[in-house]
């Protein structure tokens, strides 16, 4: 076994173009009013390797173009569909109103496991909360269901950037398995 180069790896990839002409998984992401400029890019770039259909920023949440948010997103703001609305209810009213399912990630009275999606459960908004208050609970008011990662721990959350990347890959491979 070895590693494959860079170039090996890229053969194996969809360029740019393609990738914004690709057949997206209806899977749609809500930044709620993150705090990190590195989580914003971390996110973008999880939503590039998902292969998301848009990514929303809200709220005081970071958008490009800012050096920091392409230090970690590497490109993949060029990748991901993404839009700014200021206001976080007026962007998941709008989302809601389009079909889509409001999902928050986020520890609810009767949240779901991320690994029980259903078909019916798409398209899905996924909802990223704030990295000290989570989602706000305007948001989960508005909310068809909420799903969590189980927690074994001490702490009750996982980093907003990395919950995001365990969620959306699982709900991608469920996708892709049914």
């Amino acid at each position: 076994m070895r590693k494959l180069t860079h170039e090996e790896v890229g053969e194996k990839r969809l360029s740019l173009a393609e990738t914004q002409k690709a057949k997206k998984h209806p899977i749609y992401a809500l930044c709620d009013n993150i705090r990190s400029i590195y989580n914003v890019g971390s996110i973008f770039r999880t939503s590039d390797a998902a292969l998301i259909e848009k990514l929303y920023l809200t709220g005081y949440t970071p958008y490009p173009p800012r050096p920091e948010i392409e230090k970690v997103a590497l490109g993949a703001t060029d990748a991901v569909q993404w839009e700014y609305i200021k206001d976080p209810i007026e962007a998941v009213k709008k989302i809601k109103n389009e079909g889509i399912k409001i999902v928050p990630l986020e520890i609810t009275q009767n949240s779901k496991s991320y690994t029980d999606a259903e078909p019916a459960d798409f398209p899905m908004c996924l909802i990223l909360g704030n990295e000290l208050t989570g989602v706000s609970n305007e948001i989960i008011a508005l909310s068809d269901f909420s799903i969590e990662i189980p927690q074994y721990g001490f702490k009750h959350s996982i980093n907003v950037s990395v919950a995001y990347g365990i969620a959306v890959m699982e709900l991608v491979r469920q996708l892709n398995s049914k």
